[in-house]
């Protein structure tokens, strides 16, 4: 496509002005008929000589993955194929889940050289998503033109869940670092469910713990030490419903839920358990329990994609479903945003998963509801909506004793510190052996 240029308007603004002179002096019309025949050649040689000259070459080199809301650095390379200098205006088509900075580009290139411009991007939905061309601009010869091209420069690239946060953890894995996440992994020497090794008596172990066989033998006291059970099941049964399109901040609900699951993913694995998933209301997806470090990636495999529907959830189908795959006895983490009007389908679901399995309800809380109670009341209306929040929570709290009641744990939290708060809990299970 050719495209007129800014000289283009200048040289028609020319011929123009020399035709309003031409109206008041016609003895100058030979003037004008020169300057409009030479006008035409010149840009009709123009047109022809960025027609015919080779095209620019363009490559794109960005990374396969992209995080969620992560702001990434795209290189483009741009090759001056022709015989004389260019001047470029480039742009990238880049899909609309993906806001980008840095356009449009303007670069000089001298014959035979090459550029490697930069522009930043962030993913903002997650999925496969498609660059599918550049577009570049090459400006004629005289300047008079714009030869606009597309060249198909093809790159696909997968939005993952925001893994800075598991990169993070990775960090600060070990034991006195913990607690920088709030992560609160009470030490209790020696106890746990499985022997993992004899060892030189400390003071502060118990009695108990003494091995008098190994004691004799080694004419000195001998203690066993335990480690929390290994080889055991985690499963997420995750909702995909409506209500986890909700959104409180720059990530939804669900996304919250699916970095949550990254990190508990994490730490269970390198506990020595087995992880797998389980969707329902509208994606139905199924990944195996699998131990291992690199179950980490089948974890963002399986969730990059995956995005709530505007279905309501049936927790009934989903427990069923759930009892046919996992036949070993495992954690189930059911994540949802629990409503009142939910109790009578979800009571059932989950005494039918507590036959077999533990069960762990973790809900989320708006943090609207938080925020309007921190609120100070200056009138009638703020404390009839104050009121009206307190009443909400008080029936939201009275629907999860009757959860609670049945011996399902339960957790109401809001999305922030959904990561946190599973962690602690899988935590807890693991050490108190309930499992």
């Amino acid at each position: 496509m050719m495209l007129p240029a800014r000289r283009a308007f200048q040289l028609l603004g020319v011929n123009a002005a020399i035709a309003l002179l031409v109206s008041l002096f016609s003895e100058l019309i030979v003037l004008w008929y020169v300057a409009v025949g030479a006008s035409l050649l010149a840009v009709f040689i123009d047109l022809l000589l960025v027609m015919t000259e080779p095209a620019p070459r363009g490559e794109r080199f960005m990374p396969h993955s992209l995080p969620l809301g992560v702001k990434r650095n795209v290189r483009l390379k741009i090759h001056n194929t022709g015989k004389r200098p260019l001047t470029l205006d480039v742009f990238d088509h880049f899909p609309l889940e993906v806001s980008a900075r840095g356009f449009p580009l303007r670069l000089g290139l001298a014959v035979g050289s090459f550029a490697e411009p930069l522009y930043e991007v962030t993913a903002n939905e997650r999925g496969k998503l498609l660059f599918p061309c550049l577009q570049i601009r090459v400006r004629s010869p005289l300047q008079f033109w714009w030869h606009d091209l597309k060249l198909p420069v093809v790159s696909e690239v997968k939005v993952y869940p925001n893994f800075a946060a598991v990169a993070q953890y990775a960090l600060m894995a070990t034991d006195h670092h913990l607690s920088h996440m709030g992560i609160m992994k009470k030490r209790r020497r020696g106890e746990g469910q499985d022997f993992h090794q004899l060892r030189e008596y400390r003071a502060g172990d118990s009695l108990r713990q003494i091995d008098w066989k190994a004691s004799s033998r080694m004419r000195r006291p001998i203690s066993r030490e335990y480690q929390d059970e290994r080889d055991q099941e985690i499963i997420f049964l995750l909702d995909c419903g409506h209500r986890m399109l909700a959104k409180d901040d720059s990530l939804s609900h669900f996304d919250h839920t699916l970095n949550a699951i990254l990190l508990l993913t994490y730490v269970a694995l390198r506990q020595g358990d087995a992880v797998g998933l389980g969707s329902f209301a509208g994606q139905s997806r199924w990944l195996p329990a699998h131990k291992g470090q690199h179950n980490v990636q089948h974890m963002l495999d399986a969730l990059y994609d995956l995005q709530p529907t505007t279905q309501a959830p049936d927790y009934a189908q989903a427990a069923t479903e759930l009892l046919v795959r996992q036949k070993k006895r495992a954690l189930v983490i059911l994540l949802t945003n629990l409503r009142d009007e939910d109790l009578d389908d979800l009571l059932p679901a989950v005494h039918i998963l507590r036959k077999r399995h533990l069960v762990l309800l973790a809900s989320m809380r708006e943090q609207a509801i938080d925020q309007a109670l921190d609120k100070p009341v200056d009138n009638q209306e703020d404390a009839l909506h104050k009121a009206a929040v307190q009443h909400y929570l008080a029936k939201r709290e009275a629907t999860l004793q009757r959860i609670r009641a049945t011996g399902i744990r339960c957790l109401d939290v809001a999305p922030v510190a959904l990561s946190v708060n599973l962690i602690n809990h899988y935590l807890d299970i693991k050490r108190s052996g309930t499992l």
